[in-house]
């Protein structure tokens, strides 16, 4: 193994000597950051693997229909607190330990996930798998970082966007075939094996910097706290509002004032705590407070986007799992076609320009979306998945190049960190806010085509009487074929009201997307392959 400045505690070398990335050779940085590259993948496709095996997790722990959706909330819950701490945990522990526990931990969590005896243990270990996953996600991002300089570095957001992107986008497919294959419980099992992988390979690979380990003395438990209430209220009240009609429902309205109180002591103690587990100082360069509002919107169209199209080839196509998978997969292909173009244009070209025609390509995407119909399936869904998909890439590369090009050590962690919370953040968002104007807009239509129907009373009797004739064929009792009959029309009725609420969410999704250039010209691109890395201390 190469001989390199190591970490206190790890080698030979002085405590003081600063970490050199240009004394490592390429393949060893390269397996360090493919290393923790998949650590991310494993914590990131964990947050969709078990949306498919829902129904097999209910029957086997004998859990309620309300109470199952805590087995996806726990886990988004517990990362979102994790993602802004893992910066000051990683100061405290050094990137060594804190990855390596991370996926260790990670790995205990999933076996205990395998083995819930019931609902209340698998939303415990959710929990914990979510809160000690999430601490591998911003963590490579700013190691990446610290490795590569120049234009090695636009490979970085390439990667780790890719894996962003596909981690959800696989993780119901993936876990419904092992599910299909092994059973539910084997969906949590199938982590342990790469985990233990993960956790050996960065404990003897990764040496980058320094722990200090007196910081863990010097929590700030009250920040913690606020912050933990704070991220942890705003998810249960994203999750939970659509299904429950928000504030109507007092748990909901609870949780939002403490999450409002939490967030205004989470802030006071970012200003005047003497050691504050989360720094906002990055916010002071306003590229990076645009790129973070980029990121909330790309957020926002990756999960939302991900999460419309399964559901309206569910309700509205009456698709399976297993058709599903194969109808939404070109979306996979599509981005990963668009990493090396990506990669390319980065070297090359001023990123705000990419991220303009990224962001444009990515409406357009959503935009063809809003035409459909309901009998559109693979074929009429394939170019509108292609264009949004393609672009997603487009938009993450340069934003996180906006976004982490301008700092380097501490800052640099604290930066990814905040960086990462706005992806997700836009993602509850993203789908609280889709799913209330589904509902909303699908009444409305509702409305309007029973109205519509109304006023051409005889067209739609003549309709009626010819449905209830058809289904006399096969039906002996003329009673029961007009029931059969209107409930018919009212599916019909319900289905293309569904499909029109569709378009309407996706178009006004297309809008925010092209909101959202305007602050392009706002920003300032850092230098080609930004400043040069330098120790965290």
């Amino acid at each position: 193994m190469a001989s390199i400045p190591l970490s206190a505690g790890s080698g030979p070398a002085p405590a003081d000597t600063p970490f050199n990335p240009a004394a490592m050779p390429n393949a060893r940085k390269y397996l360090i950051f493919a290393v923790m590259a998949f650590g991310q993948f494993m914590a990131l496709i964990d947050i969709q693997i078990v949306a498919a095996s829902l129904n097999e997790v209910q029957a086997g722990l004998s859990a309620g229909p309300d109470e199952i959706s805590w087995v996806q909330t726990a886990y988004l819950m517990a990362e979102l607190v994790m993602i802004p701490f893992a910066a000051f945990l990683a100061q405290a522990m050094s990137t060594r330990w804190l990855f390596a526990a991370s996926a260790g931990l990670f790995t205990i969590a999933s076996m205990a996930c395998g083995l819930a005896w019931n609902i209340e243990s698998m939303i415990l270990f959710r929990a914990i798998q979510g809160f000690v996953g999430g601490a591998m996600v911003p963590t490579v991002f700013a190691t990446g970082y610290m490795l590569f300089e120049g234009k090695q570095r636009a490979m970085i957001p390439a990667i780790l966007g890719m894996v962003s992107v596909l981690a959800p986008t696989l993780g119901p497919t993936v876990g419904g075939w092992i599910t299909d294959a092994l059973g539910w419980r084997w969906v949590f099992f199938i982590n342990v094996a790469p985990g233990i992988a993960v956790t050996i390979a960065i404990l003897a690979l990764v040496r980058v910097d320094k722990a200090d380990w007196s910081m863990l003395r010097r929590i700030d438990w009250v920040h913690l706290g606020s912050m933990a209430v704070f991220l942890a209220g705003l998810e249960y009240v994203l999750e939970e509002g659509p299904k429950h009609d928000w504030f109507s429902e007092p748990s909901i309205a609870i949780a939002a004032w403490l999450s409002l109180v939490a967030f205004a002591l989470f802030l006071e103690r970012s200003f005047r705590s003497d050691g504050p587990i989360v720094k906002l100082t990055p916010f002071r360069k306003p590229t990076f407070a645009f790129a973070c509002v980029f990121n909330l919107v790309i957020g926002f169209g990756l999960y939302a986007g991900t999460y419309l199209v399964p559901i309206f080839l569910g309700r509205v196509r009456g698709y399976n799992a297993a058709e599903i998978g194969t109808t939404v997969f070109v979306s996979g292909l599509a981005q990963l076609l668009g990493v090396p173009i990506a990669t390319a244009l980065s070297q090359r070209v001023d990123p705000r320009i990419i991220i303009t025609f990224g962001l444009s390509l990515f409406a357009l995407g959503l935009w063809m979306f809003s035409f459909m119909t309901p009998d559109w399936g693979f074929a009429a869904l394939f170019w509108p998945q292609v264009v949004r998909s393609f672009a997603i890439m487009l938009c993450i590369v340069p934003s996180v190049g906006l976004a982490l090009g301008n700092f380097e050590g501490a800052e640099l962690r604290y930066a990814s960190g905040l960086f990462n919370l706005m992806r997700n953040l836009g993602g509850a968002i993203g789908i609280a806010l889709v799913n209330t104007w589904l509902g909303d807009n699908a009444r409305l239509h509702a409305l309007r085509i029973s109205e519509a129907l109304g006023q051409s009373a005889q067209g739609a009797q003549q309709a009626a009487a010819q449905l209830t004739h058809y289904i006399g064929t096969w039906v002996s009792d003329p009673q029961q074929a007009a029931l059969m009959a209107d409930a018919t029309m009212a599916r019909l009725v319900g289905r293309h009201a569904l499909t029109l609420a569709f378009d309407d969410v996706f178009r006004l999704m297309s809008y925010i997307f092209l909101a959202a250039l305007v602050m392009v010209p706002f920003c300032k691109p850092p230098p080609m392959g930004g400043p040069a890395p330098t120790d965290a201390h």
